[in-house]
């Protein structure tokens, strides 16, 4: 009896973690298309403005690409998606917010306003945010891919010359500032 009880136990301790480890996708209720929330690039908790009432709610922001999901917890099933494809700029909002931390990620019809618990944390999410919106510009693809535009192509991207790809937006890696190019095509800088 013991040694069943043990191997249930041990079940079911295997499926709660199974469980923590895949969280449900985002499906928008416009297309149906569904869209995979794990293995993020960046993630965690935010406060962000709601769009209609104006009040301020906690929500867990997954950054995946060039998509940023917010959930009511991190188990949950994201309710929510900023396309950062469609982001013009993001940057320091304490002013217009009224908050501390605060900062806001504007596409052309919409600006959302988030704050964070810390300054290190707005920090870091307004790097992650910028470096995925500028990872989807043309200008970045176009550069990335050796094409045209200041600076001459993957060189100017930090591919270092022999065709290596660099993976930006790792934790400690250093920005190298020679990839976001103040080309007047790329809309993050403008």
């Amino acid at each position: 009896l013991a040694t069943l009880l043990c191997c249930n136990l041990s079940l079911l301790l295997v499926l709660a973690t199974m469980s923590r480890l895949h969280r449900p996708p985002y499906v928008d209720p416009t297309t149906n298309i569904c869209f995979d929330c794990d293995n993020s690039d960046y993630e965690g908790w935010l406060t962000k403005q709601s769009m209609w009432l104006k009040d301020w709610r906690r929500r867990y922001f997954i950054l995946k690409g060039s998509k940023l999901f917010f959930a009511k917890s991190e188990h949950d099933a994201p309710h929510g998606m900023i396309d950062l494809s469609t982001c013009t700029t993001v940057k320091s909002a304490d002013l217009k917010s009224r908050k501390r931390n605060s900062f806001e990620i504007s596409t052309h019809e919409t600006t959302f306003l988030i704050y964070a618990d810390t300054e290190k944390e707005k920090d870091d999410w307004i790097g992650s945010v910028g470096r995925a919106i500028v990872r989807c510009s043309s200008t970045y693809q176009r550069e990335a891919s050796g094409g045209g535009g200041p600076g001459g192509g993957a060189a100017a991207a930090g591919g270092g010359g022999g065709g290596q790809n660099r993976d930006y937006g790792e934790p400690g890696d250093d920005d190298d500032d020679s990839v976001y190019s103040n080309d007047s095509n790329n809309p993050y800088f403008n």
